[in-house]
């Protein structure tokens, strides 16, 4: 069986509906089923600092790139071509996973079937590693014996000619919120653990793989204090040897998870995903420097978790009472619409420094309408509409990627938008793509 199309155990999905995944973008977070992409309910400005400025060794904590045709980027500002010419970061990270020079366009898969049934074939497929072994209904390593599921999927990713992504979602094991499991000898054992395993069996496969490090915690642990303060916050990270010089805080938790990442598993690159819970982008920005966010290859942005139509529905249908999202304005005159989610991400970026590029995650995939609300499966959006026929929007704004795909089992899917994704994402690459900058 293409270990694509394999399902989590009951008891898994169980514990899933109660703790939910997946971030919102701008407040109120999101819960959402991780094994996305199956109608049954699994789940402004520029920065100068892209340019390279390094020819090599370690460049602000990441590893600098190899040259246009071959290299790419690990953290830092970008590579440098044959150590002279600059590449920008999104070039340079586009070329470390084989892709082309354009804005890459990714899907969130259980499996291969829906994608080769309608021709679709993505740069990118993104599946959840969810839960701790032992806490409540279990975590990936039990998917398949030893951890399997992240080999198989990267491999049968790779094979369709994607790269793979995984969203680390650990944290929530034992419930969405509950920080105070960071000083829990016994859970941060195994949580350690497990992204050790996720690490070494990258490693094993020798390839480029995305990792997209827990989608919702930063907020939540930001919550914790007034100030938000990460470093004031206790969690264990000294005792993993790939950390033992970082401080036993929040912030060093993030710290050892790009930290233990390029030394276990060179080729993983990794993004954080901001939560604008706690204040204004360069206050978000400055805090999640303090957590290695500005070490890492990439940023991960995201428009919302949810369709729009599925919070216009009265009274709110699963999975969507949370939030106050609304259908964006694609004119982009009244708010929501798509410049201020835009400038939103460009002044975090700013304030991360360091020049990163942009990878948009979890985005919805509702068909737009112009009749509010909609039904499980058919709820309205039009964010793949603009974001695949805008996309050079995005490639301005330092996006290397966007990755479609719903946050709950009760969203448009591929498998329910008549065939909107298939019939933009082909007229997107028939273009020749977003170049990127």
């Amino acid at each position: 069986m293409d270990i694509l199309s394999r399902r989590c155990v009951s008891a898994l999905m169980a514990s899933l509906l109660l703790f939910g995944c997946g971030g919102g973008s701008g407040g109120g977070g999101g819960a959402g089923i991780p094994l996305a992409g199956s109608p049954t309910g699994q789940s402004g400005a520029g920065n100068p600092a892209d340019a390279g400025q390094g020819s090599g060794g370690q460049n602000n904590g990441g590893q600098t790139a190899g040259n246009a045709s071959g290299g790419g980027t690990q953290g830092g500002n970008g590579g440098t071509s044959g150590g002279t010419v600059p590449v920008a970061a999104t070039v340079a990270l586009a070329n470390k996973l084989g892709k082309p020079a354009r804005v890459l366009v990714g899907l969130s898969a259980n499996s291969t079937d829906d994608l080769q049934s309608q021709d679709i074939h993505p740069d990118i497929v993104e599946h959840y590693l969810v839960g701790i072994v032992g806490y409540n209904g279990g975590g990936w390593p039990d998917w398949n014996a030893g951890g399997a599921f992240v080999t198989q999927f990267a491999q049968d990713a790779q094979a369709y000619g994607a790269v793979p992504m995984f969203t680390l979602y650990q944290m929530t094991a034992n419930g969405e919120g509950n920080v105070d499991t960071t000083v829990d000898a016994a859970f941060m054992d195994k949580y350690w653990g497990q992204v050790r395993l996720m690490y070494q069996l990258i490693a094993k496969r020798d390839k480029p793989v995305l990792i997209n490090v827990e989608p919702d915690f930063w907020g939540f642990a930001a919550g914790k204090r007034s100030d938000h303060d990460l470093t004031k916050i206790r969690a264990l990270v000294s005792g993993q040897p790939e950390c033992s010089t970082l401080p036993d805080t929040i912030a060093g938790l993030g710290q050892c998870v790009v930290q233990m990442g390029r030394k276990v598993a060179p080729k993983a690159l990794i993004g954080f995903p901001p939560a604008f819970w706690n204040g204004t982008p360069a206050e978000i920005g400055a805090m999640m420097q303090t957590a290695g966010a500005n070490q890492a290859d990439f940023i991960v942005a995201q428009t919302s978790d949810r369709d729009a139509g599925c919070r216009e529905v009265t009274p709110r249908p699963d999975g969507c009472q949370n939030g106050s999202d609304r259908y964006w304005d694609a004119s982009n005159k009244t708010s929501p619409n798509f410049h201020d989610s835009q400038k939103q991400y460009s002044d975090y970026r700013a304030a991360l420094g360091n020049g990163l590029p942009i990878l948009w995650w979890q985005t919805p995939m509702g068909v737009p309408s112009d009749t509010p609300g909609g039904t499980d499966g058919h709820y309205r959006d039009n964010r793949v509409d603009y974001m695949l026929t805008n996309t050079q929007e995005y490639g301005d704004m330092h996006t290397f990627g966007i990755v479609f795909g719903p946050g709950w089992g009760n969203q448009t899917s591929i498998a329910t938008d008549g065939g909107q994704f298939a019939r933009l994402s082909a007229q997107y690459l028939a273009r020749g793509g977003a170049a990127l900058k």
